[in-house]
Order: C-alpha cells, then sequence, then structure tokens
C-alpha cells in the first residue's frame, strides 16, 4: 500500500513558521501562495499523515508517475482541503498546502472526503 511508503518533503514558500520540516531555507512565504501556517500544519510527522489518509480515502488524481498519483488531497480536522503534489516518484515525496477557498475543487474535496471513510481502503 502506497500510503506506508510515502514521503513529505514540505516547500518553505508555503511556510511561515518553519516548524520541524528541516527546510532550507526554513520558511520562504511567496505572495499569492497558501501558507501551511492557515491550516496549523507545523509538523512533518502530521503533513505526512494527512497525505497518508488521502491514499488511504482514494482522494488521488487520475495522473500518475510511476506507481505515484500526481496530486493528493486530504482534509484537516478543521474542515480545510488540502492538496498534495508528488515532488519525487522515485521517492513517493510530496509537498502539500491548503487549498483556496476560491478554488472550485476544495469544495468538491470537502463533500467527497465525508463521503469516504478510512475503513473503506483504496488500494493505493
Amino acid at each position: 500500500m502506497l500510503a506506508e511508503h510515502v514521503r513529505y518533503a514540505g516547500n518553505p514558500e508555503h511556510k511561515k513558521n518553519p516548524g520541524d520540516f528541516g527546510l532550507h531555507p526554513p520558511s520562504n512565504p511567496r505572495p499569492g501562495k497558501s501558507l501551511c501556517d492557515s491550516a496549523k500544519i507545523f509538523s512533518r510527522r502530521e503533513a505526512r499523515n494527512l497525505i497518508k489518509d488521502g491514499l488511504r480515502r482514494g482522494m488521488i488524481s487520475d495522473r500518475f508517475q510511476d506507481q505515484w498519483p500526481k496530486n493528493v488531497w486530504a482534509m484537516t480536522s478543521d474542515g480545510i482541503p488540502l492538496e498534495a503534489q508528488l515532488e519525487n516518484p522515485q521517492l513517493g515525496t510530496y509537498h502539500g498546502y491548503p487549498m483556496p477557498e476560491s478554488d472550485p475543487l476544495a469544495k468538491e474535496i470537502k463533500h467527497v472526503w465525508k463521503e469516504r471513510h478510512v475503513e473503506n481502503k483504496s488500494v493505493v
């Protein structure tokens, strides 16, 4: 199952608070980029767990590179939809960020997330 092997790399452009992500530079927020801080994600473990949960629920794009979906979607316990993008298909490494409220896909992610339960594990 891919969820057991997924990695999270992070991206300093989506961080104001460097957390424990170990990025270089630790943070480099850019105008126009959504920040993980707004979703209260400050640890690599939490970010990876969210991606794992998205994989288990089958919240993935239909585009793949090697065995990995190009995108994985998840939602925080506060109801904030997130998107992760594949960075390294050899290692299964992603970086992620909160989806803007203006993104029509964010509303769809919220709707579908509630319908899918972790017990309905996907084959991904």
